[in-house]
């Protein structure tokens, strides 16, 4: 493997972690955090081994769905700090080997940004045809709706005009019209800024939604046809003229072939990753079962990619944890596992709980299920207090259970702020997650902690390119409890094994084109590297114990990797 091609394409094998700054910490005692705050923790970032930052929206908005309602894609959050401040997070982060991307949330407006208010004035206003509009009455989308708690319908009337607007998401939350090519101008331009102001690239959201072109009867549309995919290619290709080496990360929510659609024509000239939301899901139904194979059938229907492209592998993000391209008996599996409760669900579709909590405290699966994420092909994405194993708060409403403030400490608020806790921009977690008994704190110098573990897990995986840059190749083997994996890139190769059930398991999987002799180097067994050879025909017994794992290092001869 030509270790050099990981700098080009930094993505590849890099290292996400999705942070809110409004939860992360409070450096001026207001209740809120903030980006100087932010800049506070880069260290910490880099300790644990992370490459990537992504930060979750702080621009101006009308809160009415956590930062994603924008008033203005220029500014940021006077509440969370200034552009100057966020000039100096991205230096920070730069001075430490973090690159930084930000989401990209221009499907839509919120009502009460600047352009919408002159929109809704009549129709002769200059941004009226920024939004979509029509003046027949819609048809019934309420199968449609993304929120079907606080939504029936895709068309919201205006009073004013008599007219019907498009929301995609909320009705205060009316959505841009791509066709409008100045709309389209004023996000290459929004980006442009971005990019001046130094990020690395883009979380871009709803992609589906943004890069698609609105169903309106053909005597009310405005613009011509246009193409949202050679938009895209010429928004990265902008993109990468102003900065080379520009990463977009699409939220992508469709079936594998419509997925790789967004990836472009070759050499990742559209999105550069995908999060791998039906993998995601496949891993919670075989977590649920202790059978591998639904994973194993997502797996293997990952189109294949081009070199520049890569999968995003995740446990848990920021919204609920969707369940939705699984079948309703399945995800009634999954809820019966992990979300028994009523007010453990979201939309009928997810789950609004983090991992410790769902795995009933039970920290071998957890180590389980973060070491088989971060060995499938792709690259992780964590959310903030992942790290440290978090549980959400119920008590909280809808999606926002898991935004709660990040336990620094087993102080007051965790160490998160010096507020009052009426102040708080959200309750901070109590009862066995809370922050007495699961902080930063005591984790960070505790070396069985599962922060420990964690940082061990990167270091690993930064250390393997190999993972990264692979395709996937389950191996075969008898039982549906294990998944056997190979990743190889050149003449690079790390097998990976990982038990679902709750009993020790006996393993004996061949690895194709790794001679009998080969040296395997055991890379997460912390301590002095402990070594083994493989068998006739890359063969390797052991016996797995309960919800156990291991990554091998294949050593051919010659090999001047360091054993970790």
């Amino acid at each position: 493997m030509n270790i050099t091609d990981t700098a080009d394409l930094w993505w590849k094998n890099a290292v996400l972690y999705c942070a809110d700054v409004q939860t992360f910490l409070d450096l001026d005692g207001d209740g809120q955090g903030d980006l100087r705050g932010m800049v506070h923790r880069v260290d910490y970032l880099a300790d644990l081994g992370i490459t990537c930052l992504w930060l979750m929206p702080f621009y101006p908005t009308a809160d009415r769905d956590d930062g994603y309602d924008i008033t203005d894609f220029y500014g940021v959050d006077p509440r969370l700090g200034s552009a100057g401040d966020f000039v100096e997070l991205v230096r920070t982060c730069h001075s430490r080997g973090i690159r930084v991307i930000v989401d990209f949330v221009m499907n839509h407006t919120s009502d009460r940004h600047p352009w919408w208010k002159d929109a809704i004035r009549g129709e002769d206003s200059a941004y009226r045809d920024w939004y979509v509009w029509r003046s027949s009455t819609p048809p019934d989308t309420s199968k449609q709706v993304v929120f079907p708690d606080q939504e029936d319908a895709l068309w919201e009337k205006d009073p004013n005009s008599g007219q019907w607007y498009l929301h995609n998401f909320y009705k205060t939350q009316p959505d841009l019209n791509l066709a409008n090519p100045a709309v389209r101008d004023e996000i290459m331009r929004t980006m442009g800024y971005w990019l001046q102001l130094g990020v690395d690239g883009f979380r871009i959201d709803a992609v589906p939604f943004l890069f698609a072109e609105d169903q309106l009867p053909k005597r009310e549309r405005r613009f011509p046809h246009f193409d949202p995919h050679e938009y895209l290619r010429k928004l990265k290709a902008y993109a990468d003229r102003r900065q080379g080496g520009t990463a977009f990360l699409g939220e992508v929510n469709l079936p594998y072939p419509e997925m790789a659609e967004f990836f472009g024509s070759g050499d990742a000239d559209e999105l550069s990753m995908q999060f791998d939301f039906i993998g995601m899901q496949a891993t919670y139904l075989s977590l649920a079962r202790g059978d591998v194979r639904p994973l194993v059938e997502a797996l293997r229907d990952r189109p294949p990619i081009d070199t520049g492209s890569q999968w995003a592998n995740f446990l848990r993000n920021h919204d609920e944890l969707t369940l939705d391209k699984l079948s309703r008996s399945e995800r009634q599996e999954v809820f019966d596992a992990f979300g028994p409760e009523p007010e453990m669900r979201l939309f009928d579709r997810g789950l609004r709980r983090r991992l410790p909590p769902m795995f009933g405290g039970d920290e071998r699966r957890l180590r389980m299920a973060y070491s088989l994420m971060f060995s499938l092909p792709g690259t992780p994405v964590l959310f903030y207090g992942e790290e440290i194993g978090m549980g959400e708060n119920l008590d909280v409403p809808g999606r926002l259970a898991v935004r709660t403030p990040m336990q620094w400490q087993a102080s007051d608020n965790g160490g998160f702020s010096t507020a009052s806790k009426r102040s708080l921009v959200r309750p901070v977690t109590e009862g066995a997650y809370g922050p007495e008994q699961v902080n930063v704190g005591q984790q960070r110098n505790d070396p069985e902690s599962l922060w420990s573990f964690m940082q061990r897990l990167i270091s690993r995986y930064r250390q393997s390119p190999e993972i990264g840059w692979s395709a996937v190749e389950v191996l075969d083997q008898p039982d549906r409890r294990v998944l056997a994996h190979v990743c190889r890139k050149d003449e690079w190769a790390l097998v990976a094994l990982h038990n679902f059930a709750a009993e020790p398991v006996e393993v004996n999987v061949e690895v194709p084109g790794v001679a009998r002799g080969t040296g395997l180097v055991d890379l997460l067994t912390p301590g002095p590297a402990q070594r083994r050879e493989a068998g006739p025909r890359g063969r390797i017994t052991l016996t797995l114990p309960a919800y156990g794992y291991c990554w091998w290092r294949v050593v051919p001869e010659g090999d001047r990797r360091i054993d970790h």
